[in-house]
């Protein structure tokens, strides 16, 4: 199956083809799941992986082309493998997810991710995200151990509580803010304990947000435009439409 156009644009902006080969794979909750790759080169190619590192997977759906993008969970250069996470849902990436087993192959397309902290690196993180968000949550824990993170994590179902996040409970602090009124009980949440944390020194904090687009937007104007927060002090990206 080829690619299409979006195939064909991000050739144009340099995309870089490999193919992927699931060893393995594992439910960690009913609606989460794990599918471990060999990464074809990727890693070798690119010198190793980036906190919340990202790849678009395609699919095909309805006899078209289709790419999803995910982050990159546990990359290991030296045994030139990964793991990917799927929040289930409807749609051919989840159907493409339950069904893989060893030996099944995916092509995918390495364009767009990049990621650096600011420096001086932040001394307190502070981090808002939903289940899609979770493998680059995760990474980012990761890539700063022992810093001070607070983190507001939507919930749509209740499995979303027993999601494996890499918790630090000496540095890290999670709210769990169930989805209601399409995010904005999220955006209210924040907006509510956020000013109070970050205190009138903003120049060691770091936000970073990956929520639904309209969320995230919502978010990102609000930390930049009435708490005032520099550009390089703040990530937002939207993950998914609602």
């Amino acid at each position: 199956m080829g690619h299409g156009w979006e195939g064909v644009v991000l050739k144009i902006l340099r995309g870089r083809d490999f193919t992927f080969t699931v060893t393995g794979a594992e439910e960690v909750t009913d609606r989460f799941h794990r599918v471990h790759l060999s990464d074809g080169g990727l890693l070798a190619a690119t010198g190793g992986a980036h906190p919340t590192m990202w790849v678009r997977l395609w699919f095909e759906n309805a006899g078209k082309p289709h790419q999803r993008a995910y982050t990159l969970v546990d990359p290991d250069p030296e045994a030139g493998a990964f793991s990917l996470e799927f929040a289930l849902h409807e749609g051919a990436a989840c159907t493409w997810a339950r069904a893989a087993k060893p030996g099944d192959t995916i092509d995918a397309t390495l364009q767009g991710t990049g990621f650096t902290l600011p420096d001086p690196a932040p001394s307190r993180l502070f981090l808002i995200g939903d289940a899609a968000a979770l493998p680059a949550i995760n990474s980012l824990l990761d890539a700063v151990p022992g810093i001070p993170a607070t983190l507001w994590f939507e919930t749509a179902h209740e499995d979303d509580r027993k999601l494996p996040f890499r918790l630090d409970p000496a540095h890290h602090t999670v709210h769990y803010v169930e989805r209601r009124e399409g995010g904005a009980h999220l955006v209210s949440e924040v907006k509510a304990a956020l000013p109070g944390l970050l205190g009138d020194d903003h120049s060691d904090a770091y936000v970073w947000v990956a929520c639904d687009t309209t969320t995230t937007r919502t978010l990102a104007a609000y930390l930049r435009k009435e708490l005032g927060l520099p550009k390089d002090r703040v990530h937002a990206l939207g993950y998914w439409r609602p």
